[in-house]
């Protein structure tokens, strides 16, 4: 019997399906501005998305933190916040956590900043919980390996992984790669052309292999050209075109898809996240009708599948 929860009470059907929670910021008297990194960078996604309109305080789920007895699905005493994302993504065809992707930690170690193994949690919780939900896709596009989830499904046939990574930064796990379904390793300074066509290729690749019954999509910033830790060199509008390729692939296969932000180092990181944000939204890939009803409409199909042949030729321009 699965165990008492309170991270999948359902919220009201007129929020948007994003996961959000002051508590995801990290500040202590003001240090935190002195740290080249963004502590703050998931508020501040959320306040451009309400300086856009697209959404307000009471139109987001509220994260909530995780008892003892969730925790214990998969690590010992510790807290999380983020785990009921997965369920909602199911409920409403997608959600995005502002926030989590924790990709890094396993069910037995921390690493990289990564303290909870929350992909590992939120399809462990699917497959536990939801009817229906018995295989996933974890698509991983953070510019390091995603070795914590990779150890915890190392022999988990449910669980089918795509990572695309600098094969030469960090963790640089063996062990963890013989998981990985779909391998995708990167140079140094990779640009935008290369970069879409290879995952545009290996999205759908991943996709036509196995059609999973959720996706757990990875959407790292630190790709982003001047990333001190990715060492790729992908523009701001190749992030926002990279969302868009793994969001249509998703939705012209009615695949529900839960996008994490995982990691991201510049001051600049939050912007572009809520750009991806609002051009989902405004290509029709995501929005409240969409969400309730999980079915793409016809001419979102027609999109998508114009895009797709754009990008098959994306070499060649």
């Amino acid at each position: 019997m699965p165990h008492r929860t309170g991270l999948y009470e359902d919220p009201p059907s007129a929020c948007w399906p994003i996961i959000y929670s002051p508590d995801y910021n990290i500040t202590f008297m003001g240090l935190e501005k002195l740290h080249p990194f963004d502590a703050g960078k998931w508020g501040k996604v959320i306040n451009f998305l309400k300086e856009e309109k697209l959404i307000a305080d009471d139109l987001i789920v509220q994260a909530r933190e995780a008892t003892d007895e969730d925790l214990l699905v998969v690590h010992t005493r510790r807290y999380l916040n983020k785990l009921k994302a997965g369920k909602l993504a199911v409920d409403r065809g997608w959600a995005i956590n502002v926030g989590g992707g924790f990709h890094h930690c396993s069910s037995d170690k921390g690493g990289g900043f990564c303290a909870y193994a929350d992909i590992t949690l939120a399809i462990k919780f699917l497959f536990e919980r939801v009817q229906g939900v018995s295989k996933a896709t974890i698509i991983d596009l953070d510019a390091h390996q995603g070795n914590g989830h990779e150890r915890d499904f190392m022999d988990d046939h449910r669980v089918y992984i795509m990572d695309a990574y600098n094969r030469y930064i960090y963790p640089g796990d063996g062990f963890a790669k013989r998981a990985i379904k779909r391998r995708v390793e990167l140079e140094w300074g990779t640009e935008d052309t290369e970069y879409l066509q290879k995952v545009h290729t290996h999205v759908e690749g991943a996709l036509n292999e196995l059609k999973p019954d959720i996706i757990v999509y990875n959407a790292g910033t630190d790709i982003l050209d001047g990333d001190p830790l990715g060492g790729l060199a992908i523009s701001p509008q190749g992030i926002v075109k990279r969302d868009e390729v793994v969001f249509k692939a998703a939705r012209s296969r009615r695949i529900p898809i839960l996008m994490v932000t995982s990691g991201g180092y510049q001051k600049r990181t939050a912007r572009i996240i809520a750009d991806s944000i609002l051009n989902l939204h405004n290509l029709g890939l995501i929005d409240k009708e969409l969400a309730a009803s999980g079915v793409a409409n016809p001419k979102v199909e027609q999109m998508i599948r114009d895009s797709a042949k754009g990008l098959a030729n994306l070499s060649l321009q």
